[in-house]
C-alpha cells in the first residue's frame, strides 16, 4: 500500500465560503487515501442514527466482523470514516460538517498505527524504546505515526494508547520526521505475555543417536524455524485457528524437547497469531493443546 502523504489543505487553494475549512482538510486527507470522519464537541463522533440504533445494521464499532457501516449517515465512529469525497460532500454529511469541531481519521484503514503518548514520562519512554518516526504534537503529548496496521489497545502502559484498526485519531497536523515501518516493539505492546511455560529447558536431554550436539541448539537453525512459523501464520487467509495450532505443534515437535525455546520465541509466535485476529486466550489454548498432544 502506498504510504499516505497526510497532507493538509494546500495553502494556495481557494476556499469557497460555502465549504467549511474542516471539510477541505477532510477532502485532502481522503484524496491521500486516509479515511476521515467529523468529530463534534469533546472530540467524540456524532451519534448513531435511528436506522442503526442498537446495531440494526450490524456495524457497531466494537464488532470487528461487521466491518464499516453501510448507512450513509455519519453514525458509527471509526466505521463511518471514508475516502469517498462524494460522500463527504453529500447532502447527508453537509450539515454535520457545519457542526463539526475537528477532523478524525481511521489509522488502520490507511495502513497506519498511532502511538498516542499523553505525558512527558510516556514520551521519554518512547524516545528510549521506539524507533524514530513521524511525530505530531498534541495538546498533552505526541502522536508517533508508523507505517503498518495492527490491533488497537488503550493503556498498554502508563500514558500510552495504540490507535490503528477499529479506532480513530484526531487530525492535528502533518507532523515532522520521516514515517518508518511499524516495529515489533509496538506490536508487542498489545500482546499479553503467555502465562504458560514454554518447553522445559533442561540440560539433561540425551544426545542424539550416534552422538554429537543437538542440531536444534544452532541459533541459525532455530531462528529459521521460528521465522518460517511466523510466516506460515501470517500467510493464512482462512482456518486461522487450525493454522495457528498446527504451526505451534510443528514448532514444539521440532524444538520442544531439546530445551532451545525461550519466552522470546513463544512471544514472537503469539504476536504473529494475534496479528491475524487470534486472542491471547486462543493462543494460550493452542500452545497448551499442542504441548499436551506431544506429551511435553
Amino acid at each position: 500500500m502506498t504510504q499516505p502523504t497526510l497532507i493538509g489543505r494546500a495553502a494556495n487553494r481557494p476556499l469557497p465560503s460555502a465549504m467549511p475549512e474542516l471539510l477541505w482538510t477532510a477532502m485532502d486527507l481522503a484524496a491521500a487515501g486516509v479515511p476521515v470522519l467529523p468529530l463534534r464537541e469533546g472530540k467524540v463522533p456524532f451519534g448513531n442514527c435511528r436506522t442503526c440504533a442498537g446495531g440494526a445494521c450490524g456495524g457497531r464499532p466494537h464488532m470487528k466482523a461487521a466491518g464499516p457501516c453501510q448507512c450513509p449517515a455519519v453514525c458509527h465512529g471509526w466505521a463511518a470514516a471514508t475516502t469517498n469525497t462524494s460522500v463527504l460532500t453529500s447532502p447527508l454529511w453537509a450539515p454535520v460538517w457545519r457542526e463539526a469541531k475537528a477532523v478524525a481519521y481511521h489509522p488502520g484503514g490507511a495502513g497506519l498505527t498511532v502511538v498516542d503518548l499523553d505525558s512527558a514520562e510516556a514520551i521519554a519512554w518512547a524516545r528510549q524504546t521506539l524507533p524514530a518516526t513521524r511525530i505530531v504534537r498534541t495538546t498533552r503529548g505526541e502522536h508517533w505515526l508508523y507505517q503498518g496496521a495492527m490491533q488497537s489497545a488503550n493503556a498498554v502502559r502508563p500514558g500510552v494508547d495504540v490507535k490503528s484498526s477499529m479506532q480513530y485519531a484526531r487530525w492535528l497536523s502533518r507532523g515532522t520526521g520521516t514515517m518508518t515501518a511499524l516495529p515489533d516493539a509496538v506490536r508487542a505492546l498489545v500482546v499479553k505475555q503467555p502465562t504458560i511455560r514454554p518447553a522445559q529447558r533442561a540440560v539433561t536431554v540425551p544426545a542424539p543417536v550416534g552422538g554429537g550436539q543437538c542440531p536444534h541448539r544452532t541459533p541459525a537453525y532455530l531462528e529459521r524455524g521460528i521465522a518460517m512459523a511466523e510466516q506460515r501464520i501470517s500467510d493464512a487467509h482462512s482456518a486461522v485457528h487450525a493454522t495457528v495450532y498446527r504451526t505451534f505443534l510443528a514448532v514444539l515437535s521440532a524444538h520442544g524437547r531439546c530445551g532451545c525455546l525461550t519466552d522470546t520465541h513463544v512471544v514472537r509466535l503469539f504476536i504473529a497469531a494475534q496479528a491475524k485476529g487470534e486472542s491471547a486466550r486462543h493462543c494460550t489454548d493452542a500452545w497448551t493443546n499442542a504441548r499436551t498432544r506431544l506429551g511435553l
